[in-house]
């Protein structure tokens, strides 16, 4: 799909496929494109060309939308005088679901002791949950979350992570765009990154982390001159690190034990050392950000939305 604003390119033919059975993490830099994506997948607004496609159907075409997909896409979308209860009863009702399913939907979400209290009274956290049981309202097999974390505390974050992958193992299709790195380490399995609105990956994290980082193997010794010359004349490069360790790349931890060892040399520390998430990310997007510090490495301005 395209779209455009003006003379602006919001999405470049950006193309993928979001699959069941996995939590599928969409990230990107500020301004990458992440968030016009959703909307014109939830029918919010109109691409200039191409489409967004939910189980093979437009949005608009959805008989039942709410049982079909769930959306957070905002956490202030609510009516500031409605309750808590009344607007989740309302959305159930507009799509022919049980009422019976909104007071299991805010026991889900925690949000049960409160559910007579009017929007406007919420915090952000309390929002972000209530955006959420919008969004399960109707049981749908495809959920769009957008910063489904923002604004929770650490226990609401790791419940909300556990959740995730749980409605993931029961086969449903779920992508999720966060701004952070780690959270998305730890919940996703699948990746989809852009940059300046157009494809830059669609693979499995181990796949990013390893095509957009450098792995190596952290030596820590005493007689570094002479692993140097054990690891040298085996054809393995080693050279001296920033803290004073030796790095060896392109050989493998298994590899340059067995050298270590088969010559008795002394050493402290022989482990593997791999780029994290938002290292490998900053990596592949450091073209795309919006801002970059002429001072250091190219970074995303403000949040990654």
């Amino acid at each position: 799909m395209t779209k455009r604003y003006g003379a602006a390119v919001a999405v470049d033919e950006l193309s993928f496929q979001v699959r069941p059975g996995q939590v599928t993490g969409f990230l990107g830099p500020n301004g990458a494109g992440k968030s016009t994506t959703m909307r014109v997948i939830m029918g919010l607004c109109r691409p200039t060309s191409g489409y967004g496609l939910i189980d093979g159907r437009p949005y608009p075409e959805l008989e039942r939308p709410l049982r079909q997909v769930g959306a957070f896409l905002e956490a202030k979308a609510v009516h500031p005088g409605r309750s808590v209860y009344h607007h989740l009863a309302g959305l159930a009702k507009s799509n022919r679901i049980p009422e019976s399913r909104v007071n299991e939907t805010l026991a889900l979400v925690g949000l049960q002791t409160v559910a007579r209290k009017r929007a406007a009274g919420l915090s952000l956290g309390m929002a972000q949950r209530l955006g959420l049981a919008a969004a399960l309202l109707g049981n749908p097999p495809v959920l769009l979350l957008d910063e489904p974390v923002n604004g929770l505390d650490p226990e609401g974050i790791l419940w909300i992570r556990g959740l995730i992958r749980r409605l993931a193992d029961e086969g449903r299709t779920i992508l999720v765009s966060s701004h952070l790195m780690s959270e998305m380490a730890l919940t996703a399995s699948h990746l989809i990154v852009i940059g300046r609105g157009r494809l830059l990956a669609d693979t499995t994290i181990d796949d990013f982390i390893a095509r957009n980082s450098r792995s190596f193997v952290r030596i820590r010794t005493p007689e570094q001159e002479r692993v140097r010359d054990v690891l040298t004349a085996a054809g393995v490069e080693a050279r001296r690190g920033p803290d004073g360790a030796i790095e060896v790349v392109g050989a493998s931890l298994e590899q340059v034990g067995e050298l270590i060892g088969r010559h008795h040399v002394t050493v402290h520390e022989v482990s593997m050392r791999s780029a994290s998430l938002e290292e490998a990310f900053m990596q592949l997007t450091a073209d795309s950000v919006e801002y970059r510090d002429d001072a250091g490495p190219a970074f995303p301005a403000g949040r990654m939305g």
